[in-house]
């Protein structure tokens, strides 16, 4: 797991654009995720990604830490749908969590589209409780949230 450089905004945004589209006509509009510019993202948030032995990029997660509330928020986990199913996604929380942990906030949030459902058994499954739904920027969010101990 390295920080992301300006150099890989291409191949995060190609692995984004690779896995969200499938959303577009669930939602009816391209997910939040695919309209980000992730030039200024990797500048204002911490980026890091996550490469295959084979050093390709498998994976993007995108962090906040919210010194007010005392914890990270996860603004975007991706993994391309080449290599999805092999725990990619679990190694990019397990990031989340260790930035959560050197900056002492104990909780990790999270939001997703309600129309990803499969997201939504994915997180329960790994540690976190939903905590609300709500309508925000035109999208159907639905809230997460993990106590780290």
């Amino acid at each position: 797991m390295i920080r992301a450089l300006p150099e890989h905004v291409p191949a995060i945004q190609a692995m984004i654009d690779a896995a969200y589209s499938k959303y577009i006509e669930r939602i009816g509009k391209p997910p939040a995720p695919m309209l980000a510019n992730y030039d200024e993202v990797i500048q204002t948030r911490d980026v890091f990604v996550l490469r295959n032995e084979t050093q390709e990029i498998v994976g993007a997660i995108v962090l906040s830490v919210n010194v007010d509330t005392h914890s990270v928020e996860v603004i975007n986990l991706v993994v391309g749908p080449a290599t999805q199913g092999r725990g990619y996604g679990r190694v990019l929380l397990e990031c989340a969590e260790q930035v959560a942990q050197s900056q002492h906030c104990p909780v990790l949030t999270l939001y997703t589209n309600e129309k990803m459902y499969e997201n939504l058994g994915m997180y329960v499954k790994m540690g976190f409780a939903e905590t609300g739904r709500r309508t925000e920027d035109g999208f159907e969010r639905v809230y997460f949230r993990k106590e780290l101990s």
